[in-house]
């Protein structure tokens, strides 16, 4: 079975020194409930509580996976168990508003917690994980009578929640829905239509499940401003808040799948279900964008989740390993050979998971203390500048981290060797696992189309400067130190390439807009790497600052610096195939018609 360790030192590095969390949780309101007693606490037993329940689940629950009988699903041995010992600690509400049963933390602790979930049992994690973002739906949208009935039970795990957008004939193009929404008695609506795709849409973890739909109303204009947005309850509830009867809505059958075998998958089927109106008519997919932003960050996080599980046990058994001998002779003569570890190859495989690993967290906790500003801060410039870098970061985290994450566990199958290959590794596992998050909530290219399209060429490239000049000024604050140079001045270059391709592409879509479609990616891409970039100068600067003032432990710094170095000699170098293929354009890919693909085999 693969093991598991909180990176407990990393988080501390990042949080405390890096990121400077505590003075930043001292300016959050009610921060000082965010201690840093009260924060090493939560991170230690979150930490247990991954590794000692969820982990002994996750290759159990892959190979069992979910059983549906009579209407009803049943999540594998044991995750019902560790779900109520999951409610019970108090980790639903660690981040909800106390007025609806929450503790007040800042979100950016609740997003560690994730992360630890996620390395250990991505497929049980997702039951829990979407009841966040319905909650935040309902708390930005919903009624008062829709609070009081919902939110209380949704904040404190006793009913877990859904997103239902996705139908047979239509993912991301939701203007194409066909669920409709009829009026019923007192103020309630009879919605009747088919979703897939839905995540945790049945199961016996909790005694209710809260659907979020998206249905269009009789007289609902065309497309996607004719979507609603509705809550719709497995049952409804009765006059004490408890279940009641049962509502329109069923499983119909649960989809077969690569990867995250232990979380159910639904076909979901509404027969005139019940469900009342969230926010305005035909503004559903606003109120649903608030859930779905936060989901996009999730998965985010489950592709950082993925790259450290991978990491440690590609590392662990690197260590242990024999096979050959080192090229400059023997490293360990007292054996028959030489643990791979030696090997550059596979040193460079484990390397690469450890930098997108660490620099994948410092992303995420970097984009939680925005996260943090928007939700509690003040109104005001900063909150303003916060909700704008989170809005830029957010499908670079989505995207970015989970191409990142899909690669890392490759790479980790790869250190294996055949052994990879093996079920019983669990290796194989995470690659299955993991390519679901280059998918769902958005694929990489819907996440670089609205990086590129709707965050950076809408706003005439302003919302890009905003972070692009924070970098600007630290490479300008840190040109006289020498130690520092081989960071900032290949980091200053990219962020002057990185304004002139953002202009390139903004003038070529001015005579094409396919030129946005053609060069997305590969923006998001670029982009992904060097933000990346700029957090490991940063970290460079932070780990030699702390060894030059004589560090207790000078060999974690002397690491950290390291890494910052192999990514930029190995990893960021991928930054000028991208730039040239963003200025190749989009002719090469729209020269072929539609029948010129299938030349050479179509009869």
């Amino acid at each position: 079975m693969p093991s598991y360790q909180a990176p407990l030192r990393d988080l501390r590095f990042v949080m405390d020194e890096l990121l400077d969390y505590p003075a930043h949780y001292a300016r959050l309101p009610n921060g000082e409930d965010a201690s840093p007693d009260i924060v090493a606490a939560i991170l230690e037993e979150g930490g247990r509580f991954a590794r000692e329940v969820l982990l002994p689940l996750n290759q159990s629950g892959d190979q069992e996976g979910c059983v549906l009988e009579g209407g009803e699903v049943k999540a594998p041995q044991g995750f019902r168990e560790a779900y109520q010992q999951y409610v019970e600690g108090g980790w639903p509400s660690l981040a909800a508003d106390p007025a609806q049963g929450g503790q007040g933390l800042p979100h950016s602790l609740a997003m560690v917690l994730s992360e630890m979930i996620c390395a250990t049992n991505l497929a049980w994690g997702m039951y829990p994980g979407l009841s966040h973002g319905a909650a935040d739906a309902l708390r930005h949208h919903g009624t008062d009578e829709q609070q009081a009935t919902y939110l209380t039970k949704l904040v404190e795990g006793i009913w877990t929640g859904t997103m239902c957008l996705t139908e047979p004939h239509c993912g991301t193009d939701l203007g194409l829905i066909k669920t409709r929404a009829v009026p019923a008695e007192n103020e309630a609506y009879s919605i009747t239509g088919t979703k897939i795709f839905i995540s945790a849409g049945e199961h016996d973890l909790a005694e209710n499940i809260v659907h979020l739909v998206l249905a269009k109303l009789p007289d609902a204009p065309e497309g996607s401003k004719g979507i609603s947005l509705f809550v719709v309850p497995k049952f409804m509830p009765d006059a004490e808040g408890n279940p009641g009867e049962r509502n329109g809505v069923s499983c119909g059958s649960l989809e077969h799948k690569m990867g995250i075998h232990g979380n159910a998958t639904c076909v979901m089927n509404f027969d005139n279900a019940t469900g009342y109106l969230v926010g305005p008519p035909n503004k559903g997919l606003a109120c649903m964008f608030t859930m779905m932003n936060a989901a996009r960050l999730g998965v985010g996080i489950q592709g950082l989740g993925l790259t450290e599980a991978s990491y440690q046990n590609s590392l662990a058994y690197a260590r242990d390993r024999l096979q050959m001998r080192a090229l400059s002779g023997p490293q360990a003569p007292e054996k028959p050979a030489d643990p791979i570890i030696v090997h550059p190859d596979v040193r460079r495989m484990l390397l690469t998971q450890k930098a997108f690993a660490e620099g994948g967290r410092m992303l995420v906790l970097y984009a939680a203390q925005m996260l943090d500003v928007v939700e509690h801060g003040k109104p005001g410039e900063e909150r303003e500048r916060a909700e704008t870098l989170l809005g830029l970061l957010t499908p670079i985290v989505k995207a970015f981290l989970t191409e990142a994450g899909f690669e890392a566990t490759n790479e980790g199958v790869q250190v294996f060797g055949g052994h990879g290959f093996i079920q019983e590794w669990g290796m194989e596992q995470l690659v299955r696992d993991s390519r679901i998050t280059r998918l769902y909530e958005g694929t990489t290219g819907i996440q670089a189309l609205d990086l590129l399209g709707r965050k950076v060429l809408m706003s005439q490239g302003e919302t890009l400067k905003v972070f692009t000049k924070e970098i600007h000024k630290f490479c300008k604050a840190e040109e006289a130190n020498a130690e520092l140079a081989e960071f900032t001045q290949p980091l200053a270059k990219l962020i002057a390439e990185w304004g002139e391709l953002t202009m390139g592409v903004g003038m070529k879509a001015m005579q094409d807009r396919e030129e946005v479609g053609g060069a997305s990616v590969d923006y998001l891409m670029y982009s992904g790497y060097v933000t990346l970039a700029y957090l490991f100068a940063r970290a460079a600067k932070q780990a030699m600052a702390t060894l030059a003032d004589g560090a207790e432990d000078p060999a974690f710094y002397e690491a950290k610096v390291n890494t910052a170095r192999f990514y930029y000699q190995r990893l960021l170098p991928r930054t000028r195939a991208h730039a040239q293929m963003i200025q190749a354009g989009a002719g090469s890919l729209m020269a072929l018609t539609s029948e010129d693909f299938g030349l050479g085999f179509e009869v």
